[in-house]
């Protein structure tokens, strides 16, 4: 899941960028939490790194570009889009890697293209992973490699191809740590729609010969998911 964070002190303006986000994502398929911040200073306090930045650069207290530095600074290195009314940061922007630089008022197919470029920047930075505790260590779990979630026995099993994880927490809690090839199929389920196989009534199929179930009313959006996985 996606962490898209928008900091900007127009209340109006950062509603407006918050639904064209919105609508991004769900034409994308994609899942993801969007937060707004009136003030960088705001954001660094939540402690928060979010994946995608949609920042505006004149704010109340310290700027975007110094906000930026900071989080860089910290290690909170996100994917950046400046959305500003001032044409003369455009060069600091980039010094920063910045993904773009939009000009308010903002476009919609302007903010969809710098969205494609974050969101893709965003999936090559690393191999994103969980991170279990079991005896006293922390397991780091490639996402890549879950196949499934099921709650059991009022526990959660995360499933690989060679072995399961027992995890003492809830399913709604887990799905806001895994990214968006992971699919609520089922009250009892996630899914890794890169690990689904075959869909029949009721069920996928995936690597390793397992059945997850599918709830009714999932049946839809899990076809067009499974569809557009395919596509990729």
């Amino acid at each position: 899941m996606l962490l898209i964070a928008i900091c900007d002190d127009e209340a109006y303006f950062a509603e407006k960028l918050k639904k064209m986000t919105s609508k991004y994502l769900k034409e994308k398929n994609l899942a993801g939490q969007i937060l707004l911040f009136s003030t960088g200073e705001e954001l660094l306090y939540s402690g928060l790194s979010p994946d995608i930045l949609l920042m505006d650069i004149r704010l109340p207290g310290k700027n975007g570009m110094e906000i930026t530095e900071h989080l860089h600074s910290s290690n909170r290195k996100g994917q950046v889009i400046f959305v500003t009314s001032y044409e003369d940061y455009a060069l600091n922007a980039f010094d920063l890697d910045a993904v773009h630089y939009l000009l308010k008022p903002v476009r919609t197919k302007k903010l969809f293209m710098a969205l494609d470029k974050a969101v893709k920047r965003t999936n090559s930075v690393q191999e994103k992973a969980l991170l279990l505790p079991r005896d006293g260590i922390i397991l780091r779990i490639p996402m890549s490699e879950i196949l499934y979630c099921e709650v059991f026995d009022h526990r959660i099993i995360i499933h690989t191809l060679d072995e399961s994880f027992r995890l003492f927490d809830t399913l709604d809690a887990l799905e806001q740590r895994l990214d968006a090839r992971f699919f609520r199929c089922h009250r009892s389920y996630l899914v890794n729609m890169d690990a689904v196989i075959n869909k029949s009534d009721g069920y996928a199929l995936v690597t390793g010969g397992h059945q997850v179930l599918i709830a009714r009313r999932k049946q839809q959006e899990f076809t067009r998911r499974l569809l557009n996985a395919c596509r990729v």
